[in-house]
C-alpha cells in the first residue's frame, strides 16, 4: 500500500472530488466545490516528491522531469481510480488528483433527462458533451457509454488521456486506449480507430483541428462518435468547432458539421442547498433539420431560439434547467444568477446586489 493511499481513502470518505498536494503546504480537499485544508503536517519538497513518485510509473517520472508536468491514471482496487497531474511550480512539486468512482452511475441515477440515454442508441453521428473543467462531462459520457454497453452488440473504443472510467464488456466489446501509453496522440489513435472496426468511438478531449477533423470524418463514415470540448454552451460549441479551421475552409466545415452533428450537451455543476452533493444543469441541443440549416447557413446565433421551441425533441436551454432547480429549491439564487445566461430573469431572486460587479 502506497503512503498516499491514506489520503485517497480520506478523500473518498469525505466525498471530495479533488485532492491538492503542494510542497510546504497542507493537503487540501475540494468538497462540494469548496477547498478545505486537511489537518496534516506541511511536507517539504523532497518528502512530497518521494510520496508522489511511489505511485508514478517510471516512464511518467522521466516525462515529468523533462517537461515539468505529466498526467497519468492510478487505481486502488475496490475504492476508485484517480486522474493524476504532477506539476512543477515556484516552491517545488505539486499534484492534483481527481477521483473517478469505480461504480459507473446510470443516466437515471444521475437524474439526467431521458433524451441523454437515448443518445446511446443513435446509429451514427457526432455527439458532444461540453462544459467547464470539473463540470462532470466524463461522468455523463460514462453513463451514456454504459447504456450502449448494456443494449447494443457493438465494438466501443475509447481514447483518453488518461483512462478514467473503466467499463467491463457486457453486450459490447470495449477497448480503452490511453494517450501516451497505448498510442502517441488523439489523432494517431483516431486514424488507427478507422481500421479497428469500431461502431462507437469515444474521444476524451477534442483539443485541436486535426482531432476535430478526424472525429467528424469518423462520424460521416458511419460511426457514432462521442467527444468533449471545454465550451460553455451549445452555440459556443458549434462556433468553436468552425472557428478552429482556417477561414477558407469554414464554409465546408459548416456543411460537414451540419451533416455529422446529432446533439450537443453542455453542463454546469451546482452545489445543492437541500442535501449534500451537487447537481448538473444541462443545456441540450438536438440537431433537427432546422438546427442543421442554421449551422449550414452560419446563423448559430439563432440556435437558442430553436432550443426554446424544441422541447418536444428533448431540447432545453441552460436557463430553463437552472430555473427548474431554483423552483425546486435545490440551488441558491446567487449561484443560479452567477451561471445563467439571461441575468434579467434571475436578478429578481437575489436578496442583495450580485457579487460579480461586472454583470451589473
Amino acid at each position: 500500500m502506497a503512503q498516499i493511499d491514506a489520503f485517497f481513502k480520506l478523500m473518498n470518505d469525505e466525498g471530495a472530488s479533488d485532492l491538492h498536494m503542494v510542497a510546504d503546504q497542507q493537503p487540501i480537499l475540494r468538497i462540494r466545490g469548496d477547498m478545505e485544508r486537511v489537518k496534516f503536517k506541511r511536507m517539504g519538497n523532497d518528502e512530497l516528491r518521494a510520496m508522489l513518485y511511489e505511485i508514478c510509473p517510471e516512464e511518467k517520472i522521466k516525462l515529468f522531469e523533462q517537461n515539468g508536468d505529466v498526467d497519468f491514471g492510478y487505481e486502488i482496487p475496490g475504492l476508485a481510480r484517480y486522474r493524476c497531474n504532477f506539476f512543477q511550480q515556484k516552491f517545488g512539486i505539486g499534484a492534483v488528483f481527481r477521483e473517478i468512482p469505480s461504480e459507473i452511475m446510470t443516466c437515471e441515477q444521475l437524474g439526467l433527462p431521458k433524451v441523454i440515454s437515448r443518445l446511446a442508441h443513435l446509429p451514427k453521428g457526432l455527439v458532444l458533451v461540453t462544459g467547464p473543467t470539473g463540470s462532470g462531462k466524463s461522468t455523463t459520457l460514462a453513463a451514456i457509454i454504459d447504456e450502449a454497453n448494456k443494449v447494443r452488440k457493438d465494438h466501443i473504443l475509447t481514447i483518453e488521456d488518461p483512462i478514467e472510467f473503466v467499463h467491463n464488456s457486457q453486450k459490447c466489446i470495449i477497448n480503452h486506449r490511453e494517450v501516451g501509453t497505448h498510442t502517441k496522440s488523439f489523432t494517431a489513435a483516431l486514424r488507427g480507430a478507422l481500421r479497428e472496426d469500431p461502431d462507437i468511438i469515444m474521444v476524451g478531449e477534442m483539443r485541436d483541428l486535426e482531432t476535430i477533423s478526424l472525429a467528424m470524418e469518423a462520424a460521416m463514415t458511419g460511426h457514432l462518435v462521442f467527444g468533449t470540448l471545454h465550451t460553455i454552451n451549445a452555440m459556443k460549441t458549434v462556433d468553436r468547432i468552425i472557428e478552429i479551421f482556417p477561414a477558407n475552409q469554414q464554409g465546408q466545415v459548416r456543411s460537414t458539421l451540419a451533416d455529422a452533428l446529432k446533439a450537443v450537451v453542455s453542463q454546469t455543476l451546482f452545489k445543492r442547498i437541500d442535501i449534500k452533493g451537487r447537481c448538473a444543469a444541462l443545456e441540450i441541443l438536438i440537431a433537427t433539420p432546422a438546427v442543421r440549416n442554421l449551422i449550414r447557413e452560419g446563423k448559430t446565433f439563432q440556435i437558442l431560439s430553436s432550443m426554446q421551441t424544441g422541447k418536444k425533441f428533448g431540447m432545453q436551454t441552460l436557463d430553463d434547467a437552472i430555473m427548474e432547480f431554483l423552483d425546486k429549491k435545490m440551488i441558491s439564487p446567487d449561484e443560479a444568477y452567477s451561471n445563467c445566461v439571461e441575468k434579467a430573469k434571475f436578478v429578481k431572486f437575489l436578496k442583495k446586489a450580485p457579487s460579480d460587479f461586472t454583470e451589473v
